[in-house]
């Protein structure tokens, strides 16, 4: 898998071996934010879905209502908009879906924090940097 150049990676690109899905990646990530910080970041945190399959009317529908194209696994609103894409820890075992490198790289002209993280130690090792980041800003 190759990744968009200046969108920073978090974790090992050069793990290879058995890890487990995206899907149960994700779905750690979002235990431990809610765990970790349950009247903050734990309450804002989301996953946008918007994978399956769908008949045409169906996408055209979703669309009008504010769905877009390539959203990532992890959206976090703040001051700065936290905004990750979970692969997995071997990174070959996964793909790009459609849209998703391009979100990635509008998020990050618009000023978001974008990364992407292989698995969910990465993707914490990213929040905490996403935080130390809006920390410096708001007390220069």
């Amino acid at each position: 898998m190759k990744f968009p150049p200046n969108v920073p990676v978090y974790g090992n690109q050069s793990f290879r071996g058995k890890c487990p899905s995206e899907a149960a990646e994700q779905v750690t990530f979002f235990s431990r934010i809610r765990r970790l910080y349950p009247e903050t970041w734990g309450k804002i945190a989301f996953h946008p879905r918007n994978e399956g399959k769908r008949h045409h009317m169906q996408i055209s529908k979703e669309k009008s209502e504010g769905m877009v194209k390539g959203t990532p696994d992890i959206i976090i609103p703040g001051k700065k908009t936290f905004v990750c894409e979970i692969k997995r820890r071997d990174h070959t075992k996964s793909t790009w879906q459609d849209g998703q490198e391009e979100y990635l790289l509008t998020a990050q002209a618009c000023g978001a924090f974008v990364c992407i993280a292989l698995g969910v130690d990465a993707a914490m090792e990213a929040f905490d940097a996403y935080q130390e980041e809006t920390t410096r800003q708001a007390n220069p």
